[in-house]
């Protein structure tokens, strides 16, 4: 016998608050074990495949975690010195391109050469602010993220909880699976299905078109000579999962170093540009409808609330729990609409399936002899 709906409900709700708490309490712990967690599921598909090629799991695993390593060496080697040294040559640069349009916009409107304009002072404190507060910034991005504990054990931790998930993956969640509740396992079963594919198609298909836009985009920038190409690459594809704003965002702070940079030569302005026209292009004609679909199910600012709401609440941990979060509620609130839907509360009488009740509970008087009484009383 099930239980009534008011248990069900309060033990679902004490699991829920019981897992925020934990959260809560063990955020600065948790952060390698949630990150090796989502490498793992991020990598649990190509794994299958390759265990569908014929290798054994603990082969599969292996053949991902050396290529895994191949390509961290090869950015740390390569790609990273050269974007740390891009962001703080822009972040030097900044008082010296607030000097460039200051001059350009004295040219245009002499009126604000006076020295108490409030535009000249604004722009002077401007390049001044993003050069006092750009090192605390990437400092902070990278405390917030790493501050907790130190960064040696985050980088041998991470590797190891993730090699060890991605290997126990089906183990897991054959055993996960074996302790549902039976009266519910279906729901559940279907719920984590539709779960699955909401963070399949976003967190897999979007990490996909983030790293496949910004390297689209750094490449290109940097071959058409824009003095700081990759990180304006990087910034783009690291927030194309919002939809036009990593485009918009990207797109003018390219367009506007170009302006500085290349003032007067048009044809390679119109250059840069046409390499952001092109990667959305790129990004909504093949990427996102291959990679992500239209099903997705996750809104913008949906996104965005779960985002700022997890981070404030539990800090950088809360920011990386968010889209699975997100995800799961979304889910769950749609299972409550259609359940909504299917209620009397939504329906009413109207909907109430009142004929087919009474035919099943009623029998239909014999029609015989409705005939006789008929007779008797047209012969009387």
């Amino acid at each position: 016998m099930a239980l009534p709906t008011s248990h069900q409900v309060s033990y679902w709700g004490i699991a829920a608050l019981i897992f925020f708490l934990v959260i809560f309490a063990l955020s600065d712990v948790l952060l390698p074990f949630i990150v090796g967690g989502a490498i793992a599921y991020f990598l649990d598909p190509v794994a299958d495949r390759l265990e569908r090629a014929g290798l054994s799991r603990a082969a599969a695993t292996s053949v991902i975690s050396l290529a895994a390593v191949l390509l961290v060496v090869l950015l740390v080697l390569a790609v990273i010195p050269t974007l740390v040294n891009q962001l703080t040559a822009l972040v030097n640069a900044a008082p010296d391109i607030m000097k460039r349009l200051q001059g350009f916009l004295l040219e245009r409107f002499p009126d604000l050469a006076d020295s108490t304009s409030t535009i000249r002072q604004t722009l002077a404190e401007i390049g001044v602010a993003i050069q006092s507060r750009g090192a605390e910034l990437a400092q902070g991005v990278l405390s917030s993220a790493l501050g907790v504990i130190s960064i040696v054990l985050f980088i041998v931790v991470v590797p190891v909880v993730a090699f060890y998930l991605l290997l126990d993956w089906d183990d897991m969640v054959a055993k996960i699976d074996g302790m549902l509740p039976l009266d519910h396992a279906p729901t559940i079963r279907r719920l984590a299905r539709e779960i699955d594919t909401v963070l399949a198609g976003f967190v897999r298909g979007q990490v996909s078109v983030c790293l496949a836009l910004g390297t689209f985009y750094a490449v290109a920038l940097m071959a058409a000579g824009l003095q700081f190409g990759l990180i304006v690459g990087a910034i783009a594809g690291a927030i194309t999962f919002i939809p036009y704003i990593g485009s918009l965002v990207g797109g003018a702070l390219a367009i506007g170093l170009a302006l500085f940079q290349f003032w007067g030569d048009w044809v390679q302005i119109g250059i840069i540009a046409a390499i952001f026209a092109a990667g959305q292009f790129i990004e909504g004609n093949i990427l996102t409808p291959r990679l992500v679909g239209k099903s997705v199910g996750l809104h913008p600012v949906w996104l965005l609330f779960a985002l700022s709401a997890f981070g404030t609440i539990f800090g950088f941990v809360g920011m990386l729990i968010a889209v699975p979060v997100a995800a799961s509620i979304g889910v769950l609130t749609r299972f409550a609409i259609e359940r909504y839907r299917a209620s009397l509360l939504y329906q009413g009488k109207a909907g109430a399936p009142v004929q087919t009740a009474s035919f099943t509970t009623a029998p239909e008087a014999p029609k015989p002899r409705r005939r006789k009484a008929a007779r008797s009383d047209s012969s009387a």
